[in-house]
């Protein structure tokens, strides 16, 4: 469900009126920069989960890009809880965006378009469906690879970026998959079309690095820093692809989707086919931490009231 009001450049503005010009550069190229941020329910009212982690990935994203702009880290923070604030959410996805609005056509849009910045929010659920968090997901392993660490740039929240996503997933979608599973460059394991992976084999978990052409999550991080807080060995390594067919337990983790479990892949059970024991911890301590039933210990939450 949609909300009523959109920050826009600094002022809000009603949904139905968050228009832009069908000329933008980023709807012709792909130039725009953004963030998916969730806030949680708590006993406090919404609180917002690692909103400066967010908006300071946000920054770096539109320097890469080299989208220039008038908006500080602190801005966006508190624009953000403004509009969760106005829309009088208890819980909410919140999607900010930088990109080159309307101007010139042309791959070179520096200094002859002009920069935009909008935050909306919306009710959202369970990205990989509410069930998913239990039960897990059914994917597969994508013939479309994770770009070459010289051809795109990883590690930017870009618009452009996702087109490969939108591939990864239409086609798993299309072979009856809930998600897919890219890898990279070199045939090892990237990411999920919109998530990070976790891979445990006998007590140890394994998670790619950003050799992998992937996202450096913020789920991703705080999922590392539950498996350390619980005592859990992990190694940064590249993953074979035949590593997930062995795996007692593969999660992924993302804004979306949270923490989800993958139940099979490539229609290879995924262990005894349910949710491991070390998915469950790590999903009970962040769904406690991001609900306000456990203390913020690792300063995770941005209350708006």
């Amino acid at each position: 469900m949609t909300a009523e009001w959109i920050w826009r450049n600094g002022e809000f503005v009603k949904w139905e009126d968050a228009n832009v010009h069908v000329s933008a550069h980023a709807l012709h190229y792909g130039s725009s920069v953004f963030e998916g941020i969730r806030a949680y329910e708590t006993d406090k009212g919404p609180a917002v989960f690692r909103l400066r982690e967010h908006s300071e990935r946000l920054m770096h994203g539109a320097k890469i890009m080299r989208i220039e702009h008038d908006y500080t880290a602190d801005d966006i923070d508190k624009a953000v809880l403004e509009t969760v604030k106005k829309n009088n959410h208890s819980s909410c996805y919140i999607r900010p965006i930088i990109f080159r609005g309307s101007g010139a056509l042309g791959l070179e849009g520096r200094k002859r378009t002009q920069t935009e910045a909008v935050i909306f929010t919306l009710e959202w659920g369970r990205y990989l469906g509410a069930e998913a968090i239990e039960q897990g997901v059914d994917v597969q392993i994508s013939s479309f690879r994770r770009m070459a660490p010289d051809t795109h740039m990883a590690l930017v929240k870009a618009g452009g970026n996702y087109v490969n996503s939108q591939f990864v997933s239409m086609e798993a979608h299309d072979n009856g998959f809930q998600e897919g599973i890219a890898l990279d460059v070199n045939g090892y394991v990237s990411e999920g079309a919109g998530e990070n992976i976790f891979v445990v084999l006998d007590g140890v978990v394994y998670t790619p690095g950003a050799w992998s052409s992937i996202l450096m999550g913020i789920t991703r991080d705080s999922a590392l820093t539950i498996l350390k807080d619980q005592g859990v060995e992990v190694r940064y390594q590249p993953i074979a692809r035949e590593m997930l067919y062995m795996a007692d337990e593969i999660f992924f983790t993302g804004t979306a989707a949270e923490v989800t479990p993958v139940k099979s892949v490539d229609r290879i059970p995924v262990g005894s086919g349910s949710r491991g024991p070390i998915t469950e911890a790590v999903q009970s301590e962040f769904f406690a931490i991001t609900a306000g039933e456990k203390p913020d210990k690792f300063g995770w939450l941005t209350h708006v009231n």
